[in-house]
């Protein structure tokens, strides 16, 4: 599975792209106004960082628009994909970006199976589902994760499958026993899973009975 920053945090994506583990970012609106910067700067500045995808949001609500500030978004760097919201309007704009501009699209704000089922047959080269947002209603969100491999798989789609707003380890091992292709995970999550009590405690024993071999 691939691990995605989801953030506009510079620095935190130069701290996690440091491991070497990091294979793309994703950002909102939500996350860039937080920066406090302009948009173009901060992403572009993601961009050197990262070698792969960084998807960055288009906000039009008809297909001509959302292709035209696809076209936009798109020069400012070469591995900039766009976020297209799972629309009827952004349905028709993801074949248009896809086949003849070889435009990546990421479908976001995807929160059934049937609407996973609808990025994938038009084309979208990456399906966002949002598993956050789902659990806050009541709404078991490991389900649709098995779901979204399941449509991907029976129908053999290219579509590559990202568990957006990962927020917990529990949500994780969800997408990691179903085989979902990438997880957008915040900073925090990401350092938490090098944690385990366990591995600090066995840590500092042998710490200590280092102490105690004669050199």
């Amino acid at each position: 599975m691939k691990i995605f920053l989801d953030t506009g945090d510079v620095e935190a994506v130069r701290r996690v792209a440091d491991t070497g583990l990091l294979d793309g970012v994703t950002t909102n609106p939500s996350h860039i106004a937080r920066t406090g910067r302009r948009f173009q700067d901060v992403v572009k500045e993601i961009c050197g960082i990262v070698d792969g995808p960084v998807s960055v949001e288009a906000l039009s609500e008809t297909a001509e628009a959302l292709v035209q500030e696809a076209r936009d978004l798109a020069r400012i760097a070469p591995n900039v994909v766009i976020k297209i919201p799972m629309t009827v309007e952004g349905l028709k704009a993801v074949p248009l970006l896809e086949q003849p501009n070889q435009i990546k699209t990421n479908v976001t704000m995807v929160f059934s199976a049937t609407q996973t089922f609808l990025a994938m047959k038009a084309g979208a080269s990456y399906v966002s589902i949002v598993l956050s947002r789902l659990d806050a209603v009541g709404n078991e969100s490991e389900i649709l994760v098995q779901d979204a491999v399941t449509i991907r798989n029976n129908y053999q789609f290219d579509s590559e499958i990202i568990a957006g707003s990962v927020k917990t380890q529990n949500h994780l091992l969800a997408c990691l026993r179903a085989g979902i292709d990438i997880a957008t995970i915040p900073p925090e999550l990401f350092f938490q899973m090098f944690q385990h009590p366990l591995t600090e405690a066995g840590l500092v024993q042998f710490a200590q009975d280092w102490q105690k071999v004669p050199k």
